[in-house]
């Protein structure tokens, strides 16, 4: 019987998930994501191709591979048509290999107004929200008020649409917020409600399915699944940096609850981290780097947000994080991206422990937000040379290899991996 193999990331998001699922698709059947929705921003490389996907798995551009949107997954249904459509562009058709889960709830285009109102809202206190409407569309998930995938086929559809959008409107005029001068990508609510609702009929050219019945039938029958998570382990809902997270579990545990299948039926767990750190929004980062060496990790590493644009922090890698990030998770193998990056550096640090109060801890404290956290730092001698092809692990510069021991040591988790530029055929395995 086979088992559902995992990836996904152990930091604020942003590791190269997608990537890494585009590099391991080859090995599985079937790609499956299990949460999250068009605030993911997964950017693939090759043959002098970038393209970024935001819905849809990483493993698309494998025309016999089938890919999952699972229940987990928030969908956007005029961000996933021009999602399509940027695929046809590459002569690539979704409908042959994508299903969907029926039970996926939608975005509505009030969802993403109640985002932006909610945020003015907080003033100085926002989170740094996508603004992609998936907090108040997962509210009205836990709330039983939410629209699903498969609700785009009952006759009452648009009866349950208009309710819903009257809810969220008198939400946002208890919260002052300004209607008539909200806009999405520069158009009024009204227009950008057409342009929704015409691309419900995208959505009804796919292969609506019981995802979990999917999903557990291919497991049963030997095929090998992999899913694909979104943001990072330190964003989960539960156990992240709260209140600055994303709204859905994005750890392993959310697999079983956003596709659909039993704990014991997880098998690898493959978690990504850079060699560094960075972070988009709001929230604690005690390793963020404010000087030159911030500046250039982030010139250096093109470190800016594939679905906002926002320039990310940039810091050292931090250790009692990533450590915490394995044991949520389970993880069996560690990939590590982007050391590439620091190829000119004299020197790499590695956060071993924080300092709170005068004294040291290696776990993340309840108070994350609201203590200051002085990181303690271990130095190492940079490779001071570029990794460019380089074709086999064991081919790294001993310095870069050294600090890689060190790192598993530190994790307790062997590297499996590394990823020594954005193209696919840079992945070197151990």
């Amino acid at each position: 019987m086979s088992k559902v193999d995992v990836l996904l990331g152990l930091q604020w998001g942003d590791e190269g998930k997608g990537k890494v699922v585009d590099v391991l698709t080859p090995e599985y059947d079937v790609i499956a994501r299990f949460q999250g929705g068009p605030n993911a921003g997964h950017t693939l490389e090759f043959n002098g191709i970038k393209h970024v996907l935001h819905i849809i798995p990483s493993g698309i551009f494998h025309e016999h591979k089938l890919n999952v949107i699972g229940n987990g997954v928030l969908i956007e249904p005029r961000i996933f048509r021009q999602e399509v459509e940027a695929l046809k562009e590459k002569h690539v058709d979704a409908t042959k290999n994508l299903y969907i889960s029926k039970k996926a709830h939608l975005i509505l285009p009030s969802h993403r107004m109640l985002d932006a109102a909610n945020e003015k809202a907080k003033g100085n206190a926002k989170i740094g929200s996508t603004l992609k409407g998936i907090g108040p569309a997962y509210t009205d998930k836990i709330a039983r008020s939410g629209l699903r995938v498969g609700d785009i086929m009952e006759f009452d559809f648009r009866e349950k649409y208009e309710l819903l959008k009257c809810q969220h409107i008198q939400t946002a005029h208890t919260l002052n917020f300004d209607l008539d001068t909200f806009r999405i990508d520069n158009m009024t609510l009204d227009e950008y409600e057409q342009l929704w609702l015409a691309s419900l009929e995208t959505l009804k050219e796919f292969r609506l399915i019981n995802s979990e019945y999917f999903i557990n039938r291919c497991l049963d029958e030997g095929k090998k699944v992999l899913a694909e998570g979104a943001q990072g382990s330190m964003l989960d809902i539960d156990f992240g940096s709260y209140p600055f997270v994303t709204s859905s579990s994005t750890i392993t545990a959310g697999v079983c609850s956003g596709l659909g299948v039993a704990p014991s039926r997880i098998g690898r767990v493959m978690g990504i981290s850079k060699a560094y750190c960075t972070r988009v929004g709001a929230g604690p980062f005690p390793t963020e780097l404010f000087d030159e060496t911030g500046r250039t990790l982030c010139e250096l590493g093109h470190e800016y947000g594939a679905t906002t644009g926002r320039s990310r922090r940039c810091g050292w890698i931090d250790i009692p994080a990533l450590r915490y990030a394995c044991m949520l998770n389970g993880v069996t193998d560690l990939f590590v991206t982007k050391p590439d990056v620091m190829n000119d550096f004299d020197e790499v640090k590695m956060c071993t422990a924080y300092e709170i109060d005068g004294r040291m801890t290696d776990e993340i404290p309840f108070e994350f937000n609201e203590v200051e956290i002085k990181p303690a730092y271990k130095s190492f001698p940079g490779w001071k040379q570029s990794l460019a092809g380089i074709d086999r692990y064991d081919a790294l510069p001993r310095p870069l290899l050294d600090y890689l021991a060190a790192l598993e040591k530190a994790v307790g988790v062997k590297v499996y991996a590394v990823s020594i530029s954005p193209d696919r055929k840079d992945v070197l395995f151990r």
